[in-house]
């Protein structure tokens, strides 16, 4: 039996993500990660994960999408049952929303370019977290942290220039809704100017107990 380890985000051990697809297995991991150590910390757990595969950038790709899948999720469920959340947040929540599906689709799109098969959304859940905007924003600044996190550890595996300026592109919108929701958090939008870097081994030693 694993040995219990404190959470860094417990906040994070309340998504659900189900799913047998690679991408659903890499989100789960990826989420993982990050509520034992961090969002910043899972750049390394993805890069290793992806360098593994042999599907090369459909399967980066997939694993993107799935994580589009799950912050689009999260923010219509926050628009249909954030009854207690703000006028301007619910602004905010609103215009992320948007993004994220315009990012489903147009990483859907460049995956049938590619002659790839786009997955499927995993099911999804998120516990209680729209009870409070408190617990809204603290679960969607970690999610924006995890994500922004996981595309920085899939690019340097990425082949295609193309498909490596479009993650760029997506990459940069998502640090922002990272810094919105900080602001909203009344935190420092940018406290460092470097994320705090964590080694593969250190990282792999953390997590692999945790990814069954």
């Amino acid at each position: 039996m694993a040995k219990a380890t404190p959470l860094a985000i417990p906040e994070l051990a309340a998504v659900e993500v189900h799913g047998m697809s690679r991408g659903a297995f890499l989100a789960r991991g990826a989420l993982a990660t990050g509520a034992l150590l961090g969002g910043s910390a899972v750049g390394p757990f993805v890069r290793r994960a992806v360098a593994q595969e042999t599907g090369g950038d459909v399967d980066i790709l997939n694993f993107a999408l799935t994580l589009e899948y799950i912050e689009a999720a999260f923010y219509s469920r926050a628009i249909s049952k954030g009854r207690n959340m703000s006028g301007e947040t619910m602004r905010l929540v609103r215009e992320i929303r948007d993004n994220e599906t315009a990012h489903v689709d147009a990483i859907t799109q460049t995956i049938n370019r590619l002659g790839g098969m786009p997955v499927q959304a995993p099911k999804v859940g998120f516990g209680a977290v729209f009870t409070s905007e408190k617990r809204f924003l603290k679960l969607a600044q970690t999610l924006e942290d995890t994500g922004v996190s996981a595309y920085n550890g899939a690019g340097p595996m990425i082949k295609s220039k193309e498909v490596l300026a479009a993650a760029g592109g997506i990459v940069q919108v998502e640090a922002r809704h990272a810094a919105a929701i900080r602001l909203q958090n009344s935190e420092e939008p940018a406290p460092a100017a470097f994320d705090a870097p964590l080694s593969e081994k250190q990282v792999l030693k953390a997590v692999e107990p945790f990814i069954v």
